[in-house]
């Protein structure tokens, strides 16, 4: 199977060529998904003892299997948030796979985590973030979500000394489902504080139902910029203030609001992101790049490196003190995603970037 052989050349030409093809449509075909018997009857067994070949594999996808996915690229897609990367995106992310980089330490990737670095600079910088910030591309925003909460629960555990019986995150009624999904990872309770006639969770609405019921458990307050159905952002300038005042970890799940930091004339509804513990946006929704990456931001990642790092004999040789991007979420072994997210970046600059979210 490996060694680069005269079918193999043929085989990349045809993968490239339809790779250009699909880039250059324009509007690309919307397609859809198809009945499970209908699909079978149309490719039957792909997976046999000899093979079928990549020639075939590819006819197969091209002419059947493309064409029962909906192009979430496609104008007419509305539904959920849709991604459109740039066709700079695009392209790298075929070299990112033709490249073997493994992305979860310097030792064995430093090109690629230093370029990785320099996009999640730009993101913090948007934000407001110290020079000392730092964080990773991950999967998606769930897993980002889930990996700053680790941190947030293990930050307090190591401030306060003690575990309560129970710890407990509060967010507002119309957080993203991850909130749930992570808590349910974790084993700690959900509070979930009423928002206000806009939909927004408020400072002063976060600050009474915290009192109400004391703070002893509570370890991190869960904000949003863009909540999934109507794009809210909560009052992240008075949620800091209470996070402050009641020594709470506050992270901002922004997987697709917080790219609107980009844009000059809606910034200013994020006034306090900059006061955060941590926060998420996803490059895949509303900056352009192909699936999958979710950069995670940390103020602290000194807090996050703690609470993520893995310890093994194996793993003593990457611990040289530079930076693993393994340490920071709930990962080890790590495609460097974010490279495609960078190399648009670095192509187009990053007044194209606040042109087109503008």
């Amino acid at each position: 199977m490996h060694g680069f052989s005269e079918d193999n050349e043929r085989l990349a030409e045809a993968v490239l060529k339809y790779a250009l093809d699909r880039m250059r449509l324009d509007p690309v075909p919307l397609d859809g998904p198809r009945p499970y018997q209908q699909i079978y009857d149309a490719v039957g067994e792909t997976i046999t003892a000899a093979g079928i070949g990549g020639e075939r594999a590819l006819e197969l996808f091209d002419e059947v299997l493309s064409r029962a996915c909906i192009s979430v690229d496609h104008p007419r897609n509305l539904s959920f948030i849709p991604a459109a990367p740039t066709e700079e995106s695009s392209f790298f992310d075929l070299v990112v796979g033709a490249s073997s980089v493994y992305g979860g330490t310097w030792l064995e990737g430093a090109g690629a985590v230093f370029a990785e670095n320099q996009a999640l600079r730009w993101l913090a910088d948007l934000a407001g973030f110290p020079q000392a910030a730092g964080g990773v591309f991950v999967q998606g925003g769930t897993l980002g979500n889930l990996s700053a909460l680790v941190t947030a629960r293990h930050a307090a555990e190591a401030r306060r000394g003690a575990r309560p019986p129970r710890w407990v995150v509060a967010c507002s009624a119309d957080a993203h489902s991850s909130v749930d999904h992570a808590a349910r990872v974790m084993d700690v309770d959900v509070l979930k504080v009423a928002s206000d006639d806009q939909g927004r969770l408020t400072g002063e609405r976060l600050r009474e139902a915290l009192l109400a019921r004391g703070t002893d458990d509570v370890f991190a307050v869960f904000a949003t910029g863009g909540t999934t159905n109507y794009g809210v952002v909560d009052d992240l300038a008075g949620i800091a203030e209470v996070c402050a005042e009641l020594d709470l970890w506050m992270h901002v799940d922004g997987a697709y609001g917080l790219a609107a930091l980009a844009a000059p004339s809606v910034r200013h509804l994020f006034a306090g992101i900059e006061h955060a513990d941590s926060f998420i946006v996803d490059p895949h929704k509303w900056l352009f790049a192909p699936f999958d990456a979710c950069a995670l931001l940390y103020r602290d990642p000194e807090l996050a490196r703690r609470a993520h790092t893995q310890k093994a004999g194996y793993l003593e040789v990457v611990e040289t003190g530079e930076w693993n991007p393994s340490d920071y979420a709930v990962h080890l072994s790590r495609r460097a995603r974010g490279l495609p997210f960078w190399f648009s970046l670095a192509a187009n600059g990053t007044e194209a970037y606040a042109t087109a979210v503008e």
